[in-house]
């Protein structure tokens, strides 16, 4: 029995150096992605967010743009509060809310 051929991306994949470049830009791409699903969910504009989480509209617009691929966690966790979400770590069966 022949395994199915592999993706061009698959074989790419394989190569730890794309690998880690891929997982990395992924990441950034995500956080810009969550960001954005937070804030038109509530119907945030960026400049009342930064107001109400005291950073400047210019953090969030980088971070919404993936111009800024990081955020420090306690921006992260007031943002996400205030556009009215919980954050949760979970492992196994345990929970703990962190904001909410």
């Amino acid at each position: 029995m022949h395994d199915a051929p592999q993706s061009t991306f698959d074989r790419m994949m394989q190569n730890p150096a794309f690998k880690e470049r891929f997982e990395e830009g992924y990441k950034e791409f995500l956080l810009s992605e969550l960001v954005h699903a937070m804030m038109d969910d509530d119907d945030q504009s960026v400049r009342k967010l930064a107001e109400e989480i005291d950073v400047s509209a210019i953090t969030i617009q980088n971070v919404r743009s993936g111009k800024q691929k990081d955020i420090k966690i306690a921006n992260f966790v007031n943002l996400a509060k205030t556009c009215g979400y919980r954050l949760v770590l979970e492992k196994n069966d345990q929970r703990m809310v962190i904001a909410g």
